[in-house]
C-alpha cells in the first residue's frame, strides 16, 4: 500500500476526524453520546477484543444488532483489523439468517444475548452475545488495550452488505474499503455535510443508506443521531430536541413526518437538508417538507448498493429539472443502453449503466449472478454496473429514472410505468401511500391504496392525471400499506392483498 492508499481504508475516515476534531461530538443514541475521540477508542478497544477471539484480515464478522453507538464501534472495530464487517437486519427470519450466514461462512456471530440459543441452534459457527463481548471491550477500553498493527490494503473487503431482490436468498453486495470511501467522499463532495450539522438517522446500518450516513457524517465531522429505535410519534419533538439538521428520507417517512408537521404547532428543527432514495418523493409530500422547514433542501438521488449512489441533484438546484434525479457523482458516469449494449441518444429510454471507481466488485460467492450485473467494456475493460432501471439523461446529461425492469409493462401496446401511476395516484389528496401492481394473465393493471377516499373516487381523480390506458381498472383500499424493511412498496404483499380481496 503506497501512501495515497491511506486515506482509502474506511477507519482512516474516523482517524482523520480525530485528527482534526477529536472533541467533536460523533455519535448519540438514546442510551448517550460519544466524541470522535471517544468513539476511536472504543474501535480499537472492539479490535483488541476481536484479536483475541481469534479474527484476522479477512474474516467475516456477521452483526445482527440494533444500530446504536456500539455498532458504529464495531465497524470501525472490524476494520482495523482487516476484517469484514457483516451486518444483518435485527428483522431477518431464521430462513433468510441460515442462508447468508452459509453464503458468508463468518468466524463468528455477534447477537443480542436474547437471539443468541436460536442462531447457535442453526448453525455451527461461534455466536457471541452482545452484552458478554461488549464487556470485554469496555475492559479492554479500560487498559488502553489495542491489536497488533494490521496491514489492510484498500482492495481488501471492508463490508458485506445482503441485500435482497430478484434471487430468493439474500445476495452479499462486496464493498471493497477502496470503492466505498470513494464513493463517500465523492458523496460529501456533493452534499457538504458541515461540522455543524446533525444528522437524524432512521435507518439501519444493516442497509446500505444508514451505513453511509456514518462514514458521511464521519468526513462532514458532523454528529449523527441514531434514532431508529425512537417512536415515529416523537420524530418532530426528538429532532427538535437534538437541533437536527440533516434528514435522510425514503418517500413513507417523508409522507408521515409531513403529516407530523401539518399538525404540530410548535417551532420546526434547524432542518436544512434533505435527502431522499428508495423511489421518487411525490411533488406533494415535497411541498408539505418545504412548507414544514422553511429554506430546506430536499435533494434527489438515485442509487444501488452495487455502486451507492449514481446520481445527485446538486443542492443549490433542488427545485429545478423535475423529475430529474441529477448528475453522476464527480469521477464517475452513467450510460443509457439498449438491449444490444448500445448507447442510445439523450432523451432515449434505456437500461441505466454506472461506471467509475464507486462501482463493486461483485456479489460474494455468486458468480453467475455478479457476471449478469457486473460487466467489462469490451474496448476499455471497465467494470460496468447494469442496474436493471430504466431511464433517459437530457442533453445536459441529468437523469430520470423511469422504473425497474419489472415496473415498466405495456397495455394496449402503450409502455407506462408503475412509477407514474403512483406519483399520479400520491398527488390525489387524502391518499397518503399507493402501490401500482402489473397486469397478468388473470388480472388487470390495478392499485392499491392507503386512503380514507372511497376507490371510485380515486379512479375518477386519476382519470383526470392519466391517460386514459394508464388508468388501473381495479383500486383496492388497504388499512396499513405494507413496506419492505427499508420503506419501499411491498408490491408482494400487496399483490397478496389485492387477491385476497378479490377471493
Amino acid at each position: 500500500m503506497n501512501n495515497s492508499d491511506e486515506g482509502a481504508l474506511v477507519h482512516s475516515l474516523l482517524d482523520e476526524a480525530v485528527a482534526e476534531a477529536p472533541g467533536s461530538r460523533a455519535v448519540r443514541d438514546p442510551a448517550g453520546e460519544w466524541t470522535y475521540d471517544e468513539l476511536a477508542a472504543y474501535s480499537h478497544a472492539v479490535a483488541a477484543t476481536l484479536y483475541r477471539l481469534g479474527v484476522r484480515r479477512g474474516d467475516r464478522v456477521v452483526v445482527q444488532l440494533q444500530t446504536t453507538r456500539e455498532l458504529v464501534a464495531l465497524f470501525f472495530g472490524v476494520s482495523r483489523l482487516g476484517a469484514v464487517f457483516v451486518p444483518l437486519n435485527p428483522a431477518m427470519k431464521p430462513f433468510h439468517l441460515r442462508s447468508v450466514i452459509e453464503n458468508a461462512e463468518p468466524v463468528m456471530v455477534v447477537a443480542m444475548d436474547s437471539a443468541v440459543a436460536a442462531i447457535a441452534g442453526a448453525t455451527e459457527v461461534a455466536v457471541c452475545g452482545f452484552e458478554l463481548l461488549w464487556g470485554d471491550v469496555l475492559t479492554a477500553h479500560t487498559a488502553g488495550e489495542q491489536a497488533p498493527t494490521t496491514t489492510v490494503d484498500p482492495d481488501d473487503i471492508a463490508v458485506l452488505i445482503y441485500t435482497s431482490g430478484s434471487t430468493a436468498a439474500p445476495k452479499g453486495v462486496i464493498g471493497p474499503h477502496r470503492q466505498v470511501t470513494f464513493a463517500s467522499r465523492v458523496i460529501q463532495a456533493v452534499l457538504g455535510y458541515r461540522g455543524d450539522d446533525v444528522v437524524f438517522c432512521r435507518f439501519p446500518m444493516s442497509w446500505d443508506y444508514g451505513l453511509y450516513k456514518v462514514l458521511l457524517s464521519t468526513l462532514g465531522r458532523s454528529e449523527i443521531v441514531l434514532a431508529g429505535t425512537e417512536s415515529d410519534l416523537v420524530l418532530l419533538k426528538r429532532m427538535r430536541e437534538v437541533g437536527a439538521t440533516v434528514l435522510p428520507i425514503v418517500p413513507s417517512l417523508a409522507s408521515m413526518i409531513a403529516i407530523l408537521a401539518e399538525r404540530d404547532t410548535a417551532p420546526p428543527p434547524p432542518i436544512r437538508l434533505i435527502t431522499n432514495t428508495g423511489a421518487a418523493l411525490p411533488d406533494a409530500t415535497v411541498v408539505k417538507l418545504r412548507a414544514a422547514f422553511p429554506d430546506v433542501r430536499v435533494v434527489r438521488q438515485f442509487g444501488q448498493t452495487e455502486c451507492k449512489r449514481i446520481t445527485i441533484m446538486p443542492p443549490d438546484e433542488d427545485q429545478e429539472r423535475p423529475g430529474s434525479s441529477g448528475v453522476p457523482l464527480p469521477g464517475t458516469s452513467v450510460l443509457i443502453v439498449n438491449s444490444a449494449g448500445e448507447e442510445v441518444p439523450p432523451g432515449d429510454i434505456g437500461e441505466i449503466v454506472a461506471t467509475g471507481p464507486h462501482v463493486m466488485p461483485g456479489y460474494w460467492r455468486a458468480p453467475e449472478i455478479s457476471a449478469h450485473a457486473f460487466r467489462r467494456d469490451e474496448h476499455t475493460g471497465e467494470l460496468r454496473l447494469h442496474t436493471g432501471d430504466y431511464g433517459r439523461v437530457d442533453e445536459d446529461g441529468y437523469l430520470y429514472f423511469e422504473g425497474r425492469r419489472d415496473d415498466m409493462f405495456k397495455v394496449k401496446g402503450i409502455r407506462m410505468s408503475t412509477l407514474e401511476i403512483e406519483a399520479a395516484a400520491m398527488d390525489i389528496p387524502g391518499v397518503r401511500a399507493a402501490g401500482a401492481i402489473p397486469p397478468s394473465e388473470n388480472r388487470e393493471l390495478a392499485l392499491c391504496v392507503e386512503t380514507d377516499l372511497p376507490p371510485h373516487t380515486v379512479l375518477r381523480e386519476l382519470a383526470k392525471r392519466l391517460e386514459p390506458q394508464k388508468v388501473p381498472s381495479i383500486c383496492h383500499v388497504v388499512e396499513q400499506f405494507p413496506l419492505t424493511a427499508h420503506g419501499k412498496n411491498a408490491t408482494k404483499e400487496l399483490a397478496k392483498l389485492l387477491e385476497g380481496a378479490r377471493t
